[in-house]
């Protein structure tokens, strides 16, 4: 028998509040990326008080990233809000940063432009696979994210030269753990498209 839209026990996330801590912490990180830029582009974009504020906005936003999730799974919070929002926050965030960055010439535009066309693409996968199904978050992935987190955080620090170079050394790591998975998650979105229509 076909559920009832209704039925709370068909579908639990009808039921559960908009308003809850998950998706405060989420519309949070939002709101603290334009906070982000303006302390990274004050002064002169290269002050070291500053950098150092731009940092600290930059790591709270990255600590709820880690945090909201968690919650929405552990306290049944989950929503079709905080399930289009979460994403957007944390591109908006990673985005910001890393253009940012390039324009105030700490980091080059195609290490910017690589990582973004990869959450870009990836994204239009997602719709292109999602009548077949949802490929979920990988190890790989996740480790990507870690890895973007700690060389976007170590490029923001007004660091002395020869400690900078163990910034370019997380993010060319990074810039590999993109790619592969990147092109992980083509195979696996190639392989369900496929599995999809064979069924």
């Amino acid at each position: 028998m076909k559920p009832v839209a209704d039925d709370p026990i068909a579908d639990p996330v009808s039921n559960v509040p908009i308003v809850n801590i998950a998706n405060i912490l989420t519309v949070f990180r939002i709101v603290l990326v334009p906070v982000f830029l303006a302390a990274l582009f004050a002064g002169d974009g290269h002050e070291s008080g500053w950098r150092i504020a731009a940092w600290a906005v930059f790591a709270i936003a990255a600590i709820t990233d880690r945090y909201d999730g968690r919650i929405a799974r552990n306290r049944g919070l989950i929503t079709d809000f905080g399930k289009m929002a979460d994403p957007i926050a944390d591109k908006a965030l990673i985005g910001s940063a890393l253009i940012g960055l390039s324009l105030l010439g700490d980091l080059s535009w195609w290490i910017t432009a690589v990582i973004i066309a990869r959450e870009v693409g990836v994204t239009l996968l997602r719709f292109w696979v999602i009548r077949h199904g949802v490929i979920p978050a990988s190890r790989g992935g996740k480790l990507k994210t870690l890895l973007q987190v700690i060389a976007i955080g170590l490029y923001i620090l007004p660091l002395p030269g020869a400690v900078h170079w163990v910034a370019v050394a997380v993010m060319v790591t990074a810039i590999v753990a993109t790619i592969v998975t990147g092109l992980d998650y083509v195979w696996r979105a190639l392989q369900l498209r496929s599995a999809g229509r064979r069924a």
